[in-house]
């Protein structure tokens, strides 16, 4: 197993000589990061072809304009950000001043997972830069077209003991792992995460875990149909269903059921074409181990639109399952895949008790026009993120932090959040010289009723 010690003390050094402090300095650094994305715009779209099959529109839209979105939004903030913030006093500090120092950390390990194997490992970056950190980037070893651009891009502009990148397979990642690096940023599976949080015990190292769950999309009888179906349909069969917030299932009202289904299949086929295995610019599935496990759920339910696939080239078009239950064994764990399964309530208090079998998904997405039904389902579940009447768009705003609750992960980023997500906010209050107060001390006359008077 490699030993990754050198490189991390290296990036310790460096970060204790002050330099990514500066905030010109990140300024620079995320400027820097812009210039090759733009400058590689074309190698980035080419690599996720490769690795996925991804679309140009997919891959500039969820792996490269978010990206440029951010750093821009970032740049246009991070002097507010950095600034020390002044806090209230309390009247028992009087003569004080409080403060709340943004402090880096050190250096960040951050593991980035497949499925948007260029955003995911890069908007992490963005907040460790922007707050004053150095970086290591672990690519996932099953996109490695885009792996090794990354590497090829930062090494470019960044020396490794600033920003590097560490290619290789789980052997790597556990070798890292060791290390006692200063934060950890994970995106991945559950059962990964767990791994994480187990060696990030070891050293005490704080982290953020952004992983998954059973996401549920909710079309009440009141929704508009053809809209959901459309933007329900968006939202799970993008990246071929391999997005950890895509609509996992389907909960329909049973007055609805059948005309949900119709217009569910016709914006399927707007989407993606009546023989999605012939469009070139459907995404195809990371590996054949992810495929056989998808194609083995094929069995669950009745297909109601869809199920064809195409091992050769490792792709399943967009899948509509019918008739499946809890029970069902698509339904025991996330699917991350071109199926949707669906089912039907009568009342909304059956689908709150249904979510509510499984841990806290990261998203949830409503579709209704009852602002009471929206109360109920958002103070009954507690989920991640999610929308109200569209499905993914919540992820795309720099306003609203990202992250899940619970098994589906913790801590959050995107925007301020990622500032706030790779800093320690380090409280500091400065004493007054000018007089002393001297009931604090216990020689001092009548201290106590001053102090019950204050703290009581």
């Amino acid at each position: 197993m490699e030993n990754y010690k050198p490189l991390r003390q290296k990036q310790q050094e460096y970060f204790r000589s002050n330099q990514t402090k500066s905030i010109s300095f990140r300024l620079e650094a995320l400027d820097q990061l812009r210039s090759i994305i733009k400058a590689h715009e074309q190698e980035i779209i080419d690599a996720l072809r490769k690795d996925l099959n991804k679309s140009e529109f997919e891959a500039y839209t969820t792996e490269i304009g978010i990206l440029l979105e951010e750093i821009k939004f970032t740049k246009k903030h991070l002097h507010k950000w950095a600034k020390p913030r002044k806090v209230k006093t309390a009247l028992s500090h009087t003569g004080t001043k409080g403060y709340i120092y943004p402090q880096p950390y050190g250096s960040a390990l951050i593991i980035a997972p497949w499925n948007y194997p260029f955003q995911l490992a890069i908007a992490p970056l963005i907040g460790a830069i922007s707050a004053g950190n150095c970086a290591i980037i672990k690519p996932s070893e099953l996109t490695p077209a885009i792996s090794a651009l990354i590497k090829k891009m930062i090494e470019s502009v960044f020396p490794e003991e600033y920003i590097a990148v560490v290619e290789g397979a789980v052997e790597t990642s556990q070798a890292l792992l060791n290390e006692p690096f200063d934060y950890l940023f994970f995106t991945g599976s559950v059962p990964v995460g767990k791994i994480v949080m187990e060696a990030a015990s070891k050293h005490l190292t704080p982290l953020t875990l952004e992983l998954g769950g059973k996401s549920p999309a909710i079309v009440h009888h009141d929704a508009d149909l053809k809209l959901a179906a459309k933007r329900i349909a968006w939202g799970k069969f993008i990246n071929a269903g391999q997005t950890c917030i895509a609509p996992d299932y389907v909960y329909v009202h049973e007055k609805v059921r059948e005309s949900f289904l119709t217009c569910l299949k016709d914006a399927i086929a707007d989407l993606y074409g009546k023989q999605p295995l012939e469009n070139r610019d459907y995404t195809h599935i990371v590996s054949e181990k992810h495929f056989n496990r998808l194609q083995e759920f094929l069995t669950s339910g009745q297909i109601a639109y869809g199920g064809k696939t195409n091992k050769e080239n490792l792709s399943i078009e967009p899948t509509v399952i019918t008739d499946v239950n809890w029970g069902s064994p698509i339904m025991g764990d996330e699917i991350f895949g071109p199926l949707l399964p669906i089912m039907e309530y009568k009342d909304i208090d059956d689908v709150i008790a249904g979510v509510l079998n499984f841990p806290n998904p990261l998203a949830l997405y409503l579709f209704t026009s009852d602002k009471q039904i929206e109360h109920h389902v958002l103070e009954s579940i507690s989920f991640g993120g999610g929308c109200i009447n569209d499905t993914l768009y919540h992820l795309a705003t720099p306003h609203l932090p990202f992250g899940g609750v619970g098994t589906s992960g913790m801590g959050s980023y995107h925007g301020k959040s990622s500032f706030n997500a790779f800093s320690h906010e380090k409280s500091v209050l400065k004493q007054s010289t000018v007089f002393d107060m001297p009931f604090r001390y216990p020689n001092s006359k009548d201290g106590l009723k001053w102090i019950r008077r204050f703290l009581g």
